[in-house]
Order: structure tokens, then C-alpha cells, then sequence
């Protein structure tokens, strides 16, 4: 297990088990305003993004840019009339949403933002993080579990349908692309030979882990979306399904609890994959040293944390919404068997490569790319069998008849089946016109 000194020679834990009271408040009121200072900004900025690749403005009249567009909407929210449910319970409906921001606030907590810096007018140096252990990736993992809770309370504790369907969805939802996401992770703690998020980013001191590691990089970007509840996975609240989903019955403070949760969120699993992969606050230049100092690791991680937030955006005003079938399908069949096979991959090759004293950092180096052209591979001929054979039953099976209203009402028909031919088809515009020409004739 990799144990992490700080500049002082002294671990990262232990420097952090030494601050003072003070300085661990400080550090809690700054990794808290700046949460809601990015949310206010993200939502900003998702309408921003989203109103240019539709080739229109976007929030332009309230501030310079309309930067205050969001503190507008936070302040409308705030005085909005708060309507409840008669047939609530009301304990865990008002608790829900606390539910998903606190959980949503607690990950921040482990997320290095730089090395050990010197407080200004002080002689007190601190690790610019509120805290770490040897086990910070399973907590931050606990506390995104905990925090689906709110959002399956809350459709529970509503009283109403369409909430109580969403709230099912969530369930199903964060364990499919839970388990994706921590075998995502597995290669991660392989390759770092630490579970502390401090420990990580001083490992990718020479390399970056998105590298060797990019199948993972990629699975848990899809797993992130998928966890986020955003498009094109954003099953629990579809509007044209379920109203709102598990915050139909919600309004005013109590829907923008939710709301900021779900930003938050977007933000964690951003900074996450940031410290993980793209080595957090480190410069992306290895050997610049002074770039990792002073002001600057902060910077590093905000600006990574956005370039990941404008995928998001990105994807949301790209990409349709997927159906309940395919997104599971897409889960349990395809992510979850990738993420089991590059994980044996990796682990197995590494271990064949040290048994015969070969250079690991070699191995390293084309895993991910042999891991990307096998998947290739094998996803085409799959691909190109199941076509082929699809073909064959369609060539060789006569259309079946369906009668659409058969269980009262209607059904679209399936691949194999044909509507009957509709009894107003010689009602049209051209069936008129042809048989007054040949009446003239």
C-alpha cells in the first residue's frame, strides 16, 4: 500500500489529522461555497452551451452574459408558494431531498486540491484538502449510493404514482451502473496501489491513468452519466413518461434541494474522474514542477472538472433519451461484461508480464489499445452474425397479420408483422383522381 508524504516528509493523513480546528472549518466552508457557487454557475452555463449548439442565444438579459439568470431562478424557487401532499408521509418527504444534498456535499470532502500549501500570513502549512484515508474511493462510492435514497424516498414518500415509478427506476438504475463504475475502478487501485485520492494523484506524478487505463476512462464516463440520472439516462425523471418522475410532487425549496443535488453530482463524479484519470490537480505537463505549485493545482482541477462538464452538456443536447429496455440492456449486457473482461485482461496480463520479468510500463502502455481493437472486433462480428441471421428468418418467414386492436388497444407491430391494409385506403386524394379519369375515359 502506497503511503503518501506531504512536502514536509510528513503523510498527507497525518498532516491533515493536525490542523487545527479552525483551519478545518475554513476548509468546510470553502469546499461548501464553492459546490453552490459551481451549481449556480453549471446551470448557467448548461443553458449557455446548450442555447449555442441549437444556434440561439441562450440566457442573455440578466447580468453581463446573463450570468445572473441563475441567482434569478435560486430567488424564485426561494419565494415560490410550497405546496405539500395530503397523502404524504411527511417525515421522509421533507428528509428526502436533505438526503440526496448532504450525501452530495460529503464526497467533495476527499478531493485533493492541491499539495501542502503555506496560509497566507501564516506560518501553517495544510494539504489543500479537508480530509483522507486509506479508503477515500470507497467512501465516495457509499455516500453516492446513500444518496440515491433521497431520490427513492422521495418517490416513495410522495403518495402518488408517476414519483413511486421514478423512485423504482432510480433503484434500478444506480445498481446497473454502480457495478460498472467500480469495475471501472478496480485498475485504478491496481495500477496506484491506493485507495486515498492524495495517493492517486501523486501516482500519475509521470503519466496520467487515462492513458494506460482508457477503456476504464471511457466506462466510467458512460457509468457517471448513467449515476447522474442525466441524458441520455435520465429514466427516473422523464418528463414525457412520468411528469417529473420522483419530483412531480415537489416545489419550491423542497424541488431545489433536488435540483441542487443533481448538479452537485454531476460535479462530484466530474472532480472524481479528474483525480482518478486525469491526474487531478497535477499540470498536465509532467516535470513542470512550478505549475503544481501556488496557485495553481486549484486551477488545474477546476479546469478539468468543466472540460468534463461540457461532455455532459454535450451529450445532453445531442443525444435522444434511451428506452427503459435499451438503457438496461445497455447496462447489465454490454457495460458491466466490458468492464469484467478489461479488468481480467489487465490483471492477467500484468501478472503473465511480471512472472517473466518483463517491463510492465510497457504493458502498460498498449493495454488499453489491444483492450479497445478487441472489443472492436468482437462487437463486429457479433454484430454482423446477428444481422445475417436476422436476414435469413426475414427472407424465409411469411409477414404475420396484426390485428392492433386485439387487446383492446393499440400496439405497433413488430418486425415479422404487417398492419391489415386500412379500410379507407381508397379514400385518398389519388384513388379519387383515378377513377374520375377513368370515368372520362
Amino acid at each position: 500500500m502506497t503511503v503518501l508524504a506531504s512536502t514536509s516528509g510528513v503523510p498527507v493523513a497525518e498532516a491533515l489529522a493536525a490542523d487545527p480546528l479552525w483551519v478545518v472549518i475554513v476548509k468546510a466552508v470553502l469546499v461548501v461555497v464553492f459546490l453552490l457557487t459551481s451549481v449556480l454557475f453549471a446551470v448557467w452555463f448548461e443553458r449557455r452551451v446548450i442555447g449555442r449548439l441549437q444556434e440561439r442565444p441562450g440566457p442573455n438579459r440578466l447580468g453581463p452574459f446573463g450570468l445572473l439568470q441563475s441567482v434569478s431562478d435560486a430567488m424564485k424557487l426561494l419565494f415560490k408558494e410550497d405546496i405539500s401532499v395530503r397523502k404524504a408521509e411527511k417525515v421522509l418527504y421533507i428528509a428526502a431531498p436533505m438526503i440526496s444534498v448532504f450525501c452530495a456535499l460529503l464526497i467533495f470532502s476527499v478531493i485533493p486540491f492541491g499539495p501542502e500549501t503555506r496560509i497566507y500570513g501564516t506560518d501553517f502549512s495544510t494539504p489543500l484538502q479537508l480530509t483522507d484515508f486509506s479508503v477515500a474511493i470507497l467512501f465516495i462510492l457509499a455516500c453516492a449510493a446513500l444518496g440515491v435514497y433521497g431520490i427513492v424516498l422521495g418517490g416513495w414518500a410522495s403518495g402518488s404514482t408517476y414519483p413511486l415509478m421514478g423512485a423504482i427506476r432510480s433503484t434500478a438504475q444506480v445498481i446497473s451502473y454502480e457495478l460498472a463504475m467500480g469495475l471501472s475502478l478496480v485498475t485504478v487501485f491496481m495500477l496506484s496501489g491506493t485507495m486515498s485520492t492524495s495517493g492517486i494523484v501523486e501516482a500519475q506524478t509521470d503519466r496520467w491513468w487515462v492513458w494506460p487505463l482508457f477503456p476504464a476512462f471511457i466506462l466510467y464516463v458512460i457509468s457517471m452519466v448513467g449515476e447522474t440520472n442525466r441524458l441520455p439516462f435520465d429514466l427516473p425523471e422523464a418528463e414525457g413518461e412520468l411528469v417529473a418522475g420522483f419530483m412531480t410532487e415537489y416545489s419550491s425549496m423542497k424541488f431545489a434541494w433536488f435540483f441542487l443535488a443533481e448538479y452537485m453530482n454531476m460535479i462530484n463524479v466530474s472532480a472524481v474522474a479528474s483525480t482518478l484519470f486525469l491526474g487531478g490537480w497535477r499540470a498536465p505537463w509532467p516535470g513542470a514542477e512550478f505549475l503544481n505549485t501556488g496557485i495553481f493545482p486549484p486551477l488545474w482541477l477546476i479546469l478539468k472538472i468543466w472540460l468534463l462538464m461540457f461532455v455532459f452538456v454535450w451529450i445532453r443536447g445531442s443525444v435522444l433519451r434511451f428506452r427503459y429496455d435499451q438503457f438496461m440492456k445497455f447496462g447489465w449486457k454490454i457495460l458491466i461484461p466490458v468492464g469484467l473482461g478489461w479488468l481480467v485482461f489487465f490483471s492477467v496480463g500484468r501478472a503473465l508480464f511480471d512472472h517473466f520479468d518483463r517491463d510492465l510500463n510497457v504493458y502498460d502502455a498498449v493495454a488499453g489499445i489491444v483492450a479497445i481493437l478487441l472489443v472492436v472486433a468482437v462487437w463486429s462480428l457479433v454484430t454482423e452474425d446477428r444481422s445475417k441471421t436476422e436476414d435469413e428468418v426475414d427472407a424465409d418467414a411469411e409477414p404475420e397479420v396484426l390485428d392492433a386492436f386485439a387487446g383492446g388497444y393499440p400496439v405497433p407491430p413488430m418486425p415479422h408483422q404487417v398492419l391489415p391494409p386500412s379500410p379507407r385506403s381508397g379514400r385518398t386524394v389519388e384513388a379519387h383522381v383515378g377513377s374520375r379519369e377513368e370515368d372520362s375515359e
